[in-house]
Order: structure tokens, then sequence, then C-alpha cells
């Protein structure tokens, strides 16, 4: 006997409030993405008069082209980029040091020292300590106290030693053994060619957290020339502040105007397009390894 079940009124309603419900949600997300990048592409006169809607009016580069005008965006570019390189690889390097030997039943006090990781976890000890530790340490008005400070987060790594635990079996560590194989050997011959998922999310999650930084330097950082792109971009939307030589060519006050306005879209569409870009090319490790070392947290 073949043929499908056939819905009742009550399913296919429940269907349709569904669609309708993550239609909505989609467009409310979508939406101001579009609307930015549109607004980005379109001149000062039409952002300003409120004729952008969905697509550019009067398209046209002048936002991108005062965007790499302004003093301080190529030199914050360069040291968002280097803040999440440099960040990320000390963050993963971490990371696995630390939870590949809490993934191991035979270390013995794995069990004292995941306990202190996790205090730390759910007590932190403010922002006035972090501040004089950092400054003790000699890192203000450093590249450092972006990097230092965040190198391990203990949610990433109880992930990564979750995934360890689940796809790295002790019969396979026992074999390597019976071999002759250390464990150092081990880690690097076997371990990190398996550990790809859980490698390319805990480096998405931190790439994205250094990318995104801005309170940090604000705390720590008192040279605009060490600023992250986002603290840039945080002062020209919430303190409303424009190079003001980058409008010596603008005749009157109304264009200045338009030209911040128009500065602001195509400031936030540059700062965001590295993650854009990067993403699709994890994305295919992202779910494994989200759902894998999610397990038995």
């Amino acid at each position: 006997m073949t043929g499908s079940i056939k819905e009742s009124a009550d399913d296919r309603l429940f269907t349709i409030v569904n669609y309708i419900i993550l239609f909505i949600f989609t467009i409310t997300i979508l939406y101001p993405l579009v609307y930015i990048v549109s607004a980005s592409f379109s001149s000062s006169t039409a952002v300003i008069s409120g004729r952008v809607w969905l697509y550019p009016v009067e398209p046209t580069l002048a936002g991108y082209e005062a965007v790499f005008k302004h003093r301080l965006i190529m030199s914050s570019f360069l040291n968002s980029v280097f803040y999440t390189v440099v960040g990320t690889t000390i963050n993963v390097l971490f990371t696995l040091i630390a939870a590949y030997p809490m993934s191991r039943k035979d270390f013995m006090p794995r069990n004292s020292i995941m306990a202190l990781f996790v205090f730390t976890m759910m007590f932190s000890g403010g922002l006035i300590p972090s501040y004089l530790v950092v400054k003790e340490l000699g890192m203000i008005d450093t590249r450092w106290s972006l990097i230092i400070p965040g190198a391990l987060a203990v949610m990433n790594m109880i992930i990564a030693r979750t995934y360890f635990q689940t796809t790295i079996p002790d019969e396979l560590l026992e074999a390597a053994q019976m071999d002759g194989c250390s464990d150092f050997t081990f880690v690097r011959k076997i371990v990190l060619p398996l550990s790809g998922p859980i490698i390319a999310v805990i480096s998405l999650f931190y790439a994205v957290g250094h990318w995104n930084q801005y309170f940090n330097a604000l705390l720590y950082l008192k040279h605009q020339e060490l600023y992250p792109i986002q603290l840039v971009l945080r002062d020209i939307l919430v303190q409303n502040e424009v190079d003001a030589s980058m409008i010596t060519d603008v005749a009157d006050q109304a264009a200045r105007d338009g030209l911040r306005e128009l500065l602001k879209f195509s400031l936030i569409v540059v700062s965001t397009l590295p993650v854009l870009i990067i993403y699709p090319f994890i994305q295919r490790h992202f779910v494994k390894g989200m759902m894998i070392g999610s397990l038995k947290g």
C-alpha cells in the first residue's frame, strides 16, 4: 500500500502560519541589510531625503571614496586584520592545548583543573581588576592588550574538549601507543587532521569576536594609530565625528551632512564585508562542528 498521509485542516493551517511567521522574520532580518547596501551606493541627497527604500537611487561610489579618504580607515582596517589573524591563531592554539588534555581520561588532575576553568567562566574579576592586570603587565596602549587578555575562552575550550571526547576513541590512542606513537605525534598526525570541523568553528567564533571588538580598544588604547576599524566606526556612528580633511571639497553644511550619512552606510558595509566573505568557506564545517561539540557538554 502506497500513498502519503493526508494532512488535516489543522496541520495545513499550522504550516501556513509557520511559513508566514518565517517570511516576516526573514524580511525583518534581510531588509535592514539590503537598505544599508542600497544606501551606501546612493547619492547623499537621496539618502537624506528618504528616497532610498529597496534599491540604490542616483547610484554613486562617493560614499566608498569618502571611506578610503578617511585618514584612519586604512590603518584601522589593517589593525583589525592584524588583531583578527594573530589573535585567532593564538586563541585556537591555546584552546587546543587546553582542550586535548581535558579530554583524556588518563589525565588524573583534569577534573580539578576543569573546575578552575569553569570557576573563571562563572566569576570574572571585573572591569577594574582586569584593567589593573593589563596595566601592571605593561600592555596599555599596545596591540597585545587586545589579544593576550582574551587568549582563551573557556566555553570554546569546553566545546573542543567535547569534540575530542566524542570523535577520538580511546582505542585509537591505544593502537597508536602500541605502535610506539608519542602523545605529541598522536596529536599532530591523528588528532589535528580529524579536528577540522571544530577548528573551523572555534576559529570563526574567535575571528568574529576580534573583528567586532571595540570595548577593549576603547579601554586600553590611547593612540588612534592602534585603533581597530570598529572603534573608528563607533566614533563616526555614535559620536558623529568625521575627519574634516575629507570634506574640504564640500561646499556647504548640507553636503557635509549628506556625506556624513553616506559615510556611515559605506563604512558599515566595508567593516562587515570580510566576515561575510570568510563565512561561506567554513560554513560546511560549521554545522557539523557545532552539533558534535555541543553534545555531552
